[in-house]
């Protein structure tokens, strides 16, 4: 018998890992290289919060803590839930983990049984799919088109509900597409749910803060009738560039977050002390760096859109949030590379960009879609231009 289970035969690598490890490579032989691969602020995290983390250092708070997370923390993410979307949720109904990853884990591998489905739009965050097959689950795959703005439509979901089916999961803003759930198109989704009561809601709401377009609107807000069947993720990682600080949390009904709690229990136990008072800090907080940081990535959106649709074969929607592009390269496939390669794939376009041009941006296929590539805009102006400029060159040269 094989020392490695069954389960990690459908865990595939992250093509975003991918992508960033070969331009680690090339950069350490002297390539210039241009990272835009990664899902990560490039801001520093504002100094009052390093100062709380600091501070609680000194103070001797690097202890083991309760493994739902210290009671200040979250208390205020109770308030903050309270003040941005009127959802009330006592302290024993939230749960903090290793960042909004492990929290979403630890929900699936509560809640799924073997063969029960978790419907995710694709195209999606590449750890969803595996992190349902770890637990045990089938993720069903549903795809959203571009025509429909890359959002689930109410039609799609019935069709793929079964009696199976245990979550449905949703992150707006989305990663990789950018795209946002109006309050209408969760409504509209919510008029589904209804329908079905063993579906719950993963409500992944990561990229709260950064919307550009319009207001942003969750599902236990939206359809308070589905509060006790939602589960709401979120953290500080993207909006307080806390990545490194690992601090997400989970909202959602007691029973579910009791054994989120029991499973964390035996894994991590909890996430760093001194992040949680770093991540108590951020919430409690003016958090005005938040205002700063979407305005520079506002600006850096529209330039390399304009930028992008200069390229000869791809085509750049605007999206409405988080710090990514996702633009169509159909009209790349099947040209060949000034050496004669043909590019057969988004990944063969992603791989041309990166060892031709030193850009590293990250295959659609990696999100469940193709032909598109991910670019993320957290990046100077600078570094985006001189990015955008080789791949528009990297397309002209292509015949």
């Amino acid at each position: 018998m094989s020392l490695i289970s069954e389960r990690l035969k459908v865990v595939r690598p992250s093509q975003t890992k991918v992508m960033t490890a070969r331009a680690a490579e090339l950069r350490d032989q002297g390539a210039d290289v241009i990272t835009l691969s990664q899902g990560e602020p490039d801001f520093d995290t504002p100094s009052m919060i390093c100062e709380a983390g600091i501070r609680a250092i000194r103070a001797g708070q690097t202890r083991y803590t309760a493994v739902a997370g210290i009671k200040p923390l979250r208390a205020a993410i109770g308030e903050s839930l309270r003040r941005d979307h009127g959802l009330d949720y006592g302290i024993d109904q939230i749960t903090v983990g290793c960042g909004a990853k492990q929290v979403v884990f630890n929900a699936l591998f509560a809640s799924l049984d073997p063969g029960d489905e978790v419907v995710i739009p694709t195209p999606c965050w590449v750890s969803y799919p595996d992190m349902v097959a770890l637990a045990g689950g089938k993720p069903l795959l549903v795809a959203c088109s571009e025509r429909d703005g890359f959002k689930l439509r109410p039609d799609a979901l019935e069709k793929a509900i079964t009696p199976r089916t245990k979550w449905l999961m949703l992150n707006s803003p989305c990663n990789p597409t950018g795209a946002v759930y109006s309050r209408s198109d969760l409504l509209a989704l919510a008029v589904v749910l209804r329908k079905h009561a063993q579906v719950h809601v993963l409500s992944d709401d990561i990229y709260e803060k950064l919307t550009y377009d319009g207001g942003f609107a969750t599902m236990a807000a939206v359809a308070p009738d589905l509060y006790d069947r939602t589960l709401t993720v979120n953290g500080v990682s993207k909006a307080d560039a806390m990545t490194g600080w690992r601090v997400g949390y989970g909202a959602g009904p007691l029973a579910l977050i009791k054994a989120m709690n029991l499973i964390q229990g035996q894994t991590t136990s909890h996430t760093s002390s001194v992040s949680q008072y770093a991540a108590l800090e951020a919430l409690s907080g003016r958090r005005d760096h938040i205002k700063e940081f979407a305005r520079a990535f506002l600006k850096r959106r529209d330039l390399v859109i304009a930028k992008l649709n200069q390229a000869k074969g791809l085509a750049c929607r605007v999206p409405d949030g988080a710090f990514y592009v996702f633009p169509s390269c159909a009209g790349v496939i099947g040209k060949r590379t000034p050496d004669g390669k043909m590019l057969e794939t988004d990944s063969d376009f992603a791989m041309y960009l990166l060892d031709a041009f030193a850009v590293a941006v990250v295959p659609g296929s990696g999100f469940m879609v193709s032909p598109y590539i991910r670019i993320s805009y957290a990046s100077s102006a600078e570094d985006l231009t001189r990015a955008c400029d080789r791949i528009i060159a990297a397309c002209a040269s292509l015949s």
